[in-house]
């Protein structure tokens, strides 16, 4: 028990002046004649050891109302530390992630949680708190209870060591302020609970869905194009499997083209295929009905009429293989001879070939390194009969190094750097022993660039400097035998299909997003990205004959844009969102050391408010008071 005014307990002391006068108070006795004896048979005996208990009954009675009338003007109470505390700082975060779509006994997971919160009556003038997407610091009650009903579900997920790092940004630098988040939140499983920070108190609120079975559209793929028909791949995944089959239709913009049944008795993921006619573009979606989560029950896509690639090679040897290799629809292929080279198309490729030259004129070179700095891609294959003095100058241009003199020996291609871009999705698992390409000479180099292919030794085949790539040899018939390899195709396509990345068949929503748009602009034009009700105008860098677009935070909602040049329509481009959350495992933050895990959001403020309150008991001290000074009363009066 404390009390607000404990220096009145000193009046506690006074309580001894009533003990001393009683002891001290001597009363004497007093003689009284009587004419008659038997007066005295009328009253009534009373003996001294009776009288003293009486009055040290009523000694006792005054006491007790004195010094419950004094305790009561010192206003005794009880309270918790946090509750004393003046300095106290609560923040709250709801977790608005898409798994919060699921539904709960009440509703939706999130819906109910933020009705709750709202009817709860918040105690300081100010509060802060957060979403997945939003913060705000010190906001007025009024403000929170507004704002609060307005939240909406995001793709973004906040980790539990990202949600403490973003609450300790909320709190105050106050070393004595008591800190207290409030943490409601499904706690679908993510990763280990973190440490809590000294000084910070959590108190947890898991929400759990009535049901995690649940279905969705994971991802679609385009397994094969024909001249006619592009087949489309869309897979199905379950939490659980089902006795009945599930309906996927696919549109065409808002026109319904096809609907297949996908049967997960037996499995929980299943992938079904698509033919649609192969207008050019198409742009589209899938979708399915499931009342648990929604949120991944469609899934839009968007491919584009291919722009086809513009490659150049420069040739001084044969370039038959070349001939072959890109005389497909998707490239636009040309040659020149190396003495008879048009500068004015450079500038209009997306890939350059140096095919063996022997010699690279400074002319060339300074063509090249302006083509290089616009965005092309280039690849220089030396000639076995290479005049080094020129090459070492243009690959010093390059950042690709410098040649040593040849070195006229076998090797093996042995190495290959499977995580190079130029070779992701190329093999389904990592080749150790094939029959290894060789070569009978090469050049030393000496670089810092990515090796992709590499000699026995170790020693780089195939370099690669943003963008710009290098043989260390010749690879014609008489000094390799690499044209016939197996690594030629998948080499050289995707040198060439890196020259301009076109849109995928979607994107993510809130990741780091990279492509390039085949337009060319001028001098202060720029791309924009929209749709009917949205528009942005992305991160972009113009090149000659591309721009290339990063995207990242925009847009922020799923479903097909078009990218525009003004108002001239360039292509479609689609965004889906993560289908991480379709994941419903949950976390128990029981096993969150120093977590206090309440039922509910009720029960959560009420337990905030019980640590809180303070509980006064002067009233009572009052009524004591008042009993001890009847009882008193009562026991002068019929106490005998």
């Amino acid at each position: 028990m404390q009390f607000k005014h404990p220096e009145i307990l000193y009046a506690l002391f006074l309580l001894l002046i009533p003990i001393i006068i009683h002891l001290f108070q001597l009363r004497r006795f007093q003689r009284i004649d009587f004419t008659n004896v038997a007066f005295l048979q009328k009253v009534t005996i009373q003996t001294r050891k009776s009288s003293q208990l009486k009055k040290w009954i009523t000694l006792l009675m005054r006491l007790l109302a004195l010094a419950c009338i004094i305790i009561a003007f010192a206003q005794p109470f009880t309270a918790s530390r946090s509750a004393l505390n003046t300095k106290k700082e609560t923040v709250v975060y709801v977790d608005n992630s898409f798994s919060m779509q699921a539904k709960g006994p009440q509703g939706p997971l999130l819906q109910r949680a933020l009705q709750d919160v709202f009817q709860q009556s918040v105690g300081s003038e100010q509060i802060s708190w957060f979403t997945n997407d939003l913060a705000r610091r010190n906001a007025s009650v009024q403000d929170f209870k507004n704002e609060l009903l307005s939240v909406g579900y995001t793709e973004k997920q906040l980790t539990p060591a990202e949600v403490l790092l973003k609450a300790q940004q909320l709190f105050s630098n106050e070393p004595d302020a008591t800190q207290q988040l409030i943490y409601i939140s499904d706690f679908q499983r993510q990763e280990e609970f973190p440490e809590i920070p000294k000084g910070i108190s959590i108190d947890a609120v898991p929400l759990r869905p009535v049901s995690t079975n649940h279905i969705g559209i994971d991802t679609a793929y385009i397994a094969s194009k024909s001249v006619n028909t592009i087949q489309l791949k869309v897979v199905v995944s379950a939490s659980e499997t089902r006795a009945q089959p599930v309906s996927v239709s696919l549109y065409k913009s808002t026109n319904l083209i096809a609907k297949s049944a996908v049967d997960l008795s037996e499995k929980t993921s299943e992938t079904i295929t698509f033919d649609v006619e192969n207008t050019g573009a198409i742009v589209g979606y899938v979708t399915l009905n499931d009342p648990n989560i929604v949120y991944d029950n469609t899934l839009f896509f968007s491919s584009n009429a291919p722009e086809r690639i513009k490659v150049l090679s420069i040739n001084e040897a044969n370039a038959n293989f070349l001939q072959r290799l890109f005389d497909q629809p998707e490239f636009e292929y040309t040659q020149q001879a190396h003495d008879a080279v048009n500068y004015n198309t450079i500038p209009d490729q997306h890939f350059i070939i140096l095919n063996e030259v022997g010699n690279l004129p400074s002319s060339l070179v300074t063509a090249l390194r302006s083509f290089v700095t616009n965005g092309g891609s280039l690849l220089i294959i030396p000639s076995t009969t290479a005049d080094l003095s020129s090459y070492n100058a243009a690959l010093g241009l390059f950042n690709l190094g410098s040649f040593s003199a040849g070195v006229n020996q076998e090797r093996k291609i042995t190495q290959i750097a499977f995580d190079h871009p130029l070779y992701e999705n190329v093999f389904e698992k990592r080749v150790v022993n094939f029959q290894y390409p060789k070569v009978n000479a090469y050049y030393p180099l000496t670089s810092n660039a990515t090796s992709a292919l590499s000699f026995e030794d170790g020693k780089p085949f195939l370099i690669e400097q943003t963008g710009s790539y290098l043989f260390t040899t010749a690879i014609n018939s008489e000094n390799s035998n690499f044209q016939n390899s197996p690594l030629i195709v998948p080499t050289l396509y995707n040198m060439a299909q890196r020259s301009l990345p076109l849109p995928k068949l979607y994107y993510e929503v809130g990741k780091l997003n990279q492509f390039s748009v085949p337009v060319t602009l001028l001098q202060n034009e720029i791309v924009k990205i929209r749709d009917s009700s949205l528009q942005f105008i992305p991160l972009q860098q113009t090149k000659a004959n591309k721009v290339d677009i990063t995207t990242q935070d925009e847009p922020s909602l799923a479903g097909t844009y078009q990218i525009e040049k003004g108002s001239q329509f360039i292509q479609y481009l689609s965004f889906n969102y993560d289908r991480d959350e379709s994941a419903l495992q949950y976390a128990n933050p029981k096993d969150w050391q120093g977590v206090e895990v309440h039922k509910s959001v009720e029960s959560l403020f009420e337990t905030i408010r019980q640590a809180n309150s303070i509980n006064s008991f002067w009233k009572w001290f009052v009524i004591f008071a008042l009993l001890f000074l009847v009882m008193e009363m009562l026991i002068l009066k019929f106490y005998k």
